[in-house]
């Protein structure tokens, strides 16, 4: 996989260069730039798409993916876009599509744990964080197959990366208040499938009304 290979002829004055200077210099057709913004933003998307499709070769092959769109597209970058933001848009779609097309479902370890904290009476936490990795990972499987796709991409992008609303945002091409609203019944929907399906972790129906 030749695009997440630092190319031995980085040097010196482009590693000190910001990513928006670095971008501006793909956008004119340098490789070497391009080499540079591999060997700097592979690891993010690497975790972002990992994240969001739930295998590693997969991730990988899409990771790649989205840096020979990006080389092929560099004419098209908008500058009002982050650098982050135009990768983090081309990987996540990419992402959208191989779930939309293999049926795949995220696996993600600390939101079900989480989650499952959230609905849980007190004494039942340390219960919780027992649970084996295995076994937080089936659960949110099962969770997260009742979500939509946007739901889930906003899931990842807001409760994993930590991305700010504004920014999921621009990476979909919809308005904070929207990434909000799919966040919100994300949340909701989770929460009422861990209720469901795992009453034991569930807190007393008046304290839940509380929060």
């Amino acid at each position: 996989m030749p695009f997440l290979v630092h190319s031995s002829r980085i040097r010196g004055r482009l590693a000190e260069c910001s990513d928006r200077e670095l971008l501006d210099a793909v956008v004119e057709g340098r490789e070497d730039a391009f080499d540079e913004l591999v060997a700097r933003k592979a690891g993010q998307l690497l975790r972002l798409v990992y994240r969001m499709v739930g295998d590693r070769e997969e991730a990988r092959d899409l990771v790649q993916l989205a840096f020979v769109r990006a080389w092929e597209n560099r004419s098209r970058y908008d500058r009002r876009w982050s650098p982050n933001t135009w990768l983090y848009r081309i990987a996540t779609n990419l992402s959208i599509d191989f779930l939309r097309s293999q049926g795949s479902r995220a696996r993600l370890d600390e939101p079900v744990r989480r989650h499952l904290h959230a609905v849980a009476g007190d004494g039942r936490r340390r219960d919780v964080t027992r649970l084996e990795r295995d076994e937080v990972e089936r659960i949110l499987t099962e969770m997260l197959d009742h979500l939509s796709e946007r739901q889930r991409t906003v899931f990842v992008l807001r409760e994993i990366e930590e991305l700010s609303s504004r920014e999921v945002g621009e990476i979909l091409g919809c308005r904070a208040s929207t990434v909000r609203n799919h966040l919100f019944a994300a949340r909701r929907e989770l929460r009422a499938r861990l209720l469901e399906r795992y009453p034991e972790y569930a807190r007393s129906r008046g304290a839940e009304e509380a929060q």
